[in-house]
Protein backbone atom coordinates (compact mmCIF):
# COMPACT_ATOMS: atom_id res chain seq x y z
CA UNK A 1 0.00 0.00 0.00
CA UNK A 2 1.06 3.33 -0.80
CA UNK A 3 0.05 6.58 0.89
CA UNK A 4 0.99 9.87 -1.04
CA UNK A 5 3.89 7.79 -3.05
CA UNK A 6 5.61 6.53 -0.25
CA UNK A 7 5.39 2.93 0.28
CA UNK A 8 3.86 1.47 3.99
CA UNK A 9 4.62 -1.88 5.57
CA UNK A 10 2.49 -3.64 7.93
CA UNK A 11 4.57 -3.83 11.62
CA UNK A 12 4.91 -6.57 13.44
CA UNK A 13 3.03 -6.98 17.27
CA UNK A 14 6.50 -6.97 18.41
CA UNK A 15 7.38 -3.55 16.42
CA UNK A 16 4.16 -1.83 17.54
CA UNK A 17 4.96 -2.25 21.11
CA UNK A 18 7.95 -1.28 21.02
CA UNK A 19 7.38 2.46 19.24
CA UNK A 20 5.05 2.14 21.74
CA UNK A 21 7.02 2.10 24.06
CA UNK A 22 9.70 4.70 22.78
CA UNK A 23 7.24 6.95 21.81
CA UNK A 24 6.03 6.95 25.92
CA UNK A 25 9.11 7.44 27.24
CA UNK A 26 10.27 10.23 24.56
CA UNK A 27 7.22 11.83 26.66
CA UNK A 28 8.61 11.36 29.80
CA UNK A 29 11.03 12.77 28.60
CA UNK A 30 9.81 16.08 26.79
CA UNK A 31 7.74 16.40 29.70
CA UNK A 32 9.91 16.73 31.85
CA UNK A 33 12.50 18.78 30.11
CA UNK A 34 9.73 21.22 29.80
CA UNK A 35 8.92 20.60 33.87
CA UNK A 36 12.93 21.93 34.58
CA UNK A 37 13.11 24.69 31.75
CA UNK A 38 9.71 25.83 33.82
CA UNK A 39 7.41 25.69 30.76
CA UNK A 40 3.87 25.90 31.42
CA UNK A 41 2.64 22.96 30.01
CA UNK A 42 -1.18 22.25 29.94
CA UNK A 43 -2.90 18.85 30.28
CA UNK A 44 -4.51 19.78 26.63
CA UNK A 45 -0.62 20.38 25.28
CA UNK A 46 0.88 17.22 26.91
CA UNK A 47 -2.23 15.29 25.80
CA UNK A 48 -1.32 16.30 22.14
CA UNK A 49 2.22 16.00 22.58
CA UNK A 50 1.54 12.21 23.54
CA UNK A 51 -0.43 11.60 20.36
CA UNK A 52 2.60 13.48 18.05
CA UNK A 53 5.02 11.39 19.90
CA UNK A 54 3.10 8.34 19.59
CA UNK A 55 2.43 8.63 15.82
CA UNK A 56 6.38 9.48 15.25
CA UNK A 57 7.45 6.66 16.61
CA UNK A 58 4.55 4.09 14.79
CA UNK A 59 5.03 6.10 11.56
CA UNK A 60 8.79 4.94 11.60
CA UNK A 61 8.23 1.07 11.80
CA UNK A 62 5.27 1.32 9.06
CA UNK A 63 8.04 3.06 6.61
CA UNK A 64 7.03 6.82 6.95
CA UNK A 65 11.01 8.51 7.80
CA UNK A 66 11.08 12.03 7.54
CA UNK A 67 14.60 12.30 6.74
CA UNK A 68 14.04 9.78 3.20
CA UNK A 69 12.64 12.91 1.67
CA UNK A 70 9.65 15.29 0.95
CA UNK A 71 7.08 13.19 0.56
CA UNK A 72 7.56 11.14 3.91
CA UNK A 73 7.73 14.68 5.31
CA UNK A 74 4.39 15.31 4.19
CA UNK A 75 3.31 12.23 4.74
CA UNK A 76 4.11 12.65 8.19
CA UNK A 77 2.96 16.34 8.86
CA UNK A 78 -0.55 15.34 7.41
CA UNK A 79 -0.83 12.84 9.81
CA UNK A 80 0.07 14.14 12.61
CA UNK A 81 -2.38 17.31 11.81
CA UNK A 82 -5.38 15.09 11.17
CA UNK A 83 -4.30 13.19 14.34
CA UNK A 84 -4.39 16.68 15.77
CA UNK A 85 -7.53 18.05 14.64
CA UNK A 86 -8.99 14.94 15.69
CA UNK A 87 -7.67 15.41 19.03
CA UNK A 88 -8.75 18.96 19.13
CA UNK A 89 -12.59 18.21 18.16
CA UNK A 90 -12.60 15.33 20.64
CA UNK A 91 -11.17 17.96 23.26
CA UNK A 92 -13.73 20.16 22.96
CA UNK A 93 -16.62 17.74 22.56
CA UNK A 94 -15.97 16.26 26.52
Amino acid sequence: MKFIGVPLRRPGFNELTAAAVMGSGLWVLAVGLAHVARMELTKADAGALLLVMLWACVSARIGIRVGAGGRHLAANLIVSGLLLAVYEVARGLF
